[in-house]
């Protein structure tokens, strides 16, 4: 970045007046820090609200402020609550520290609240878990008072956010009435970043952790990732890639987790590290890592023990084993319930949690990858520790722009699973493309297991309301890095955002989640919301038509998984092919997971197995995940398969074109530097959009043998041109 203060005036426009060329570098500086503002408070913007009758009555209804407790996390929200009624409302109401004079508004702990406010919010107050919080109006010696409490100082902050998204999105204050609690225990992002600051899979810079500078630079950009967190309910961040370096448990690097450990604290955040399995042998000096070597189970007990001394709070492990290489305990003969029981005993006495992940998946049965992971890990139900919590993937092969819910969810009652979703986009356009996540969660958690009869949700599963499991918990593999905006695209922030709500509340519409974000983010004009969330909405479609229509799974290029690679077959494991997903041939196209294909339905329940399982009720979205079908084969709306495919790609161009076209009408209603930047982006998603097109619908037109259909433009190059393009430094290879 070009930095002006190295610079001498005559270099920047020579020969001028320099009282001019001051004012100007001045202008300038004072522009790129407005803009660099807007980007970066992501959600947290606290517009300024110009509805006079709102904001008259926000300021007739906080004229006084009592903020109980002295902690640093009540500071916090003391500080947030100044922070959002200055820039609302342009003047900070007198803000007291004990219930003396004249207020209006209460925020502290249930254990610093008065005995009557107390007996007043008794009932209010047993409807809440630990991270629970109330916003009530109540009467109080006649006066009505606004109450924001919980049990802890880290449920008021929450209360004070969520009374602050209030108040962004311009609703009432006057009658609230709110007890609300999280439906999970762990919230969880997953950091992929590496030690040297790159990021798998990271398309927003590098990562924002300057291990370099730990644990004696505190970055200010720590303190606003937590503040951001806590915002939306987060109260977990795994720092290092499950693709791990065990250099990560060495004292040198834990004294820079301690750090960032202390940071995140009072925001309510814990940190957890990704556990390399080989790590007793890299840098124990051991010559085993099996779980059942004594030695082994004793090295890592002390290792528990050494970070805990430095972090009490430290949440836990997350481990990736005997998967795409990573080291586990199959190495030694072991099997996962072997080495997660052995990690689960060292952090028990400290009150750890280890997150074993289910993605699992080997060269040395390419029969189906889609069924490895239930037949893997479904006969170790039962058989885990109770501070084990199994961590699911979304759907059954690897975050696709649409997948069926992943099989296991249901499938072990007696073990506590967790759904990982992946907010950052490695197979839906990077951070280039406007993709709209919480609308593919919500489609997901929505999802009928039928494990208990009808109403058996993946939601319920998580949340451990279908089971009863005592460790409930959402992961999300980060899409955040040191870009200005943090995600890369301004957009991709409502994927972060939205993520923590739907882990906040599984039961959330992406529709509310998506007009939170639009208000708390851009502006509360309705002008504005109503076309743009439609387009937010639409989105995840618009993308699943470009790129995988009619339930096409995994046919991106290799390695970076950057645009269309149908064609590719040569790589050394079969599951990694496009070719053996799609099964293209003269015959149709589609993967036969049917009875008479690989029998992944078996997996699901009954009722489950039925639905897909039958071409006349597997739902056209999914139709090609389960089953290989004719060319000529009629869908439902007339349409043969090839001619409705076609249409459905062209489609998803039609529908950015479409976003473009709402974007362009928004302009009037918001910054022109945010939207500016959002107008280049589709311009860059609709020409990928057409790559995608073209590229898919020539390389399946050989096996089709039929011409596109009326209404599908035709390609501007030919298949050998799209085969040769080549992104040798494409990002988020990590």
């Amino acid at each position: 970045m070009l930095k002006l203060e190295n610079l001498k005036v005559s270099q920047i426009i020579p020969f001028t007046n320099k009282s001019y060329i001051s004012y100007l570098i001045l202008s300038v500086l004072i522009s790129f820090s407005a803009s660099a503002q807007k980007d970066y408070k992501l959600w947290l913007q606290y517009n300024a609200i110009v509805n006079s009758s709102i904001a008259l009555e926000y300021k007739n209804n906080l004229k006084g402020i009592v903020v109980l407790g002295n902690s640093e996390t009540i500071k916090i929200a003391k500080k947030e609550l100044e922070t959002g009624f200055l820039e609302m409302l342009g003047n900070v109401p007198e803000i007291k520290t004990a219930l003396k004079g004249e207020y209006n508004l209460i925020a502290g702990s249930q254990s610093n609240l008065d005995t009557e406010l107390k007996n007043s919010l008794q009932s209010d107050f047993q409807k809440l878990n630990e991270e629970g919080f109330i916003i009530k109006s109540i009467a109080v010696k006649n006066k009505k008072q606004l109450i924001i409490t919980g049990k802890n100082d880290i449920a008021v902050l929450y209360g004070v956010f969520n009374f602050l998204r209030i108040m962004q999105t311009n609703k009432t204050i006057k009658n609230l009435n709110i007890a609300d609690s999280p439906k999970t225990n762990i919230r969880i992002l997953n950091h992929w970043d590496n030690l040297d600051r790159t990021i798998e899979r990271g398309y927003a810079g590098f990562s924002l952790w300057n291990w370099q500078k730990l644990p004696d630079f505190i970055d200010q950009r720590y303190i606003d990732y937590a503040r951001a967190n806590a915002s939306v309910g987060i109260n977990g961040t795994v720092l290092t890639n499950v693709n791990a370096n065990a250099l990560i448990l060495t004292p040198q690097y834990l004294e820079k987790v301690e750090a960032l450990a202390n940071v995140f604290r009072p925001y309510g955040i814990k940190v957890y590290l990704t556990a390399r399995f080989s790590a007793p042998i890299e840098i124990g000096n051991l010559k085993t890592a099996d779980p059942k070597d004594s030695e082994v189970i004793k090295w890592w007990k002390n290792k528990a023990s050494e970070i805990y001394k430095r972090i009490p709070d430290f949440g836990g492990f997350l481990v990736k084993a005997n998967s795409e290489g990573q080291p586990g305990p199959q190495n030694y003969g072991r099997d996962h319930v072997d080495g997660a029981n052995m990690l689960a005993d060292a952090v028990a006495p400290f009150g750890g949690v280890i997150m074993w992940r289910a993605f699992v998946y080997s060269e040395h049965d390419a029969n189906d990858r889609a069924k490895q992971a239930y037949a893997e890990f479904e006969p170790y139900d039962g058989k885990f520790k109770e501070n084990v919590i199994v961590q699911v993937k979304n759907g059954a092969i690897d975050f696709q722009p649409r997948e069926p819910f992943h099989p296991l969810f249901g499938a072990m009652p007696k073990t506590p699973l967790m759904i990982e979703f992946q907010i950052t986009q490695e197979y839906l356009g990077f951070s280039t493309h406007l993709v709209f996540l919480p609308k593919l969660f919500q489609e997901v958690l929505e999802s009928d297991t039928y494990k208990k009869g009808k109403g058996s949700t993946v939601a319920k599963v998580i949340d451990g309301t279908l089971h009863g499991n005592k460790i409930t918990g959402i992961a999300g593999v980060a899409n955040i890095g040191n870009d200005l905006n943090w995600t890369g695209h301004p957009f991709a922030q409502a994927n972060w955002y939205g993520f923590g709500r739907l882990a906040w509340n599984p039961y959330l519409d992406s529709e509310t989640i998506a007009e939170e974000w639009l208000k708390c983010t851009f502006s509360n004009d309705e002008n504005f919301i109503k076309p743009v969330k439609n387009m937010m909405i639409e989105s995840r479609e618009a993308v699943v038509n470009y790129m995988t229509p009619l339930g096409l799974h995994h046919i991106m290029d290799t390695g970076h998984h950057y645009g269309p690679g149908p064609w590719v077959s040569n790589l050394s494991r079969p599951e990694w092919n496009p070719t053996y997903y799609h099964k293209a041939d003269k015959n149709g196209i589609g993967f036969d997971r049917s009875e008479s294909g690989t029998n992944a339905i078996l997996q699901y329940a009954p009722e489950v197995k039925a639905f897909f399982g039958n071409l006349e009720t597997c739902p056209e979205k999914d139709l090609l995940w389960f089953h290989h079908v004719s060319w000529d084969y009629k869908l439902k709306n007339g349409e043969t398969l090839w001619n409705g495919m076609a249409l459905k790609y062209q489609e998803g161009v039609n529908q950015v074109k479409e976003m473009q076209q709402v974007w362009k009408n928004a302009e009037k209603y918001i910054d022109s530097e945010r939207f500016k930047e959002v107008e280049m982006l589709l311009e860059i998603q609709y020409k990928e959009a057409k790559w995608w097109r073209d590229a898919c619908l020539l390389y399946f037109q050989q096996f089709s043998g039929k011409d596109l259909p009326a209404g599908v433009e035709k390609p501007a190059q030919a298949l050998d041109y799209f085969k040769s393009l080549k992104f040798p430094f494409a990002p988020g290879n990590g």
